[in-house]
């Protein structure tokens, strides 16, 4: 899929927006959107259909302005708002139809107007509701629930909880240590470029490249929970984080035990 084809898609689809009577402008967000510098293979289509009061509905119902633009193998209704659609060509698609109004209520980063109806303003690509602020909580509680994560993840774990035990360590706590990360960046100046407001794990490893290098043993699967455990804490050490030695040693306790030797 490259990103000149992507391009051409969104456009696709703004004239068929155009042509479907009731539409008043797409707005392209992301990589499609303002970022697209960040447009590649493995990019998918997220935007914004904005329409006239009253038939929001219908352009849900109904898709046939979308496959106007290009033939549908599959897609579902995910919101109330909006769908995701596969186009028979591999082009993914994660979409949502909004009336006006709607938008003041509706946070998202500014788009990038693909097409709109004459008389729109330039102004409806820009939200109107802040993003969420980006804001993390103090070293103290990060570490504080990273620390409890790998201890209550290798309890569950000799309860047989594998499945949970591996969410709690390798997902909870692993998501401490990637904000723990980003706090010392930003305390060092470093700013949050490239970050996502909504989802913090997105493109970690461009902007936290050291951490990258621990996550196969961080992230080690359903079956390496305790060694994960013990390779995360190892990160926080090596980070000088505030550690309780009783508690640091409980979780070491708990991995070995079920470490094979």
């Amino acid at each position: 899929m490259q990103p000149a084809l992507l391009l051409e898609r969104i456009d696709a689809i703004g004239a068929s927006l155009a042509a479907s009577g009731h539409a008043l402008a797409l707005i392209a967000l992301g990589s499609i959107g303002r970022d697209t510098h960040r447009l590649d293979a493995w990019s998918d289509l997220d935007f914004f259909a904005i329409v006239e009061p009253g038939h929001k509905a219908s352009y849900l119902e109904r898709l046939d302005w979308l496959e106007a633009a290009h033939p549908l193998a599959w897609h579902f209704r995910n919101t109330r708002d909006g769908h995701k659609a596969l186009m028979a060509d591999g082009v993914f698609c994660e979409f949502a139809v909004f009336e006006p109004a709607e938008l003041d209520a509706i946070p998202f980063a500014p788009g990038r107007i693909v097409w709109k109806r004459d008389g729109v303003d330039d102004a409806i690509a820009v939200p109107r509701r802040p993003l969420p602020d980006g804001s993390l909580p103090d070293e103290t509680w990060i570490v504080g629930e990273a620390l409890s994560g790998l201890l209550v993840g290798l309890q569950r774990w000799h309860r047989g909880e594998r499945l949970a035990a591996m969410r709690m360590v390798q997902s909870h706590a692993l998501d401490r240590l990637v904000e723990l990360d980003a706090l010392r960046l930003l305390q060092a100046g470093a700013g949050a470029e490239g970050a996502d407001p909504f989802n913090r794990e997105r493109r970690v490893e461009q902007r936290q490249p050291g951490l990258r290098d621990e996550l196969p043993r961080i992230a080690a699967g359903y079956e390496h929970t305790p060694e994960a455990a013990l390779a995360l804490l190892q990160a926080l050490q090596r980070r000088g984080a505030p550690l309780n030695d009783e508690v640091v040693e409980r979780i070491k306790a708990l991995a070995a035990a079920t470490i094979p030797t």
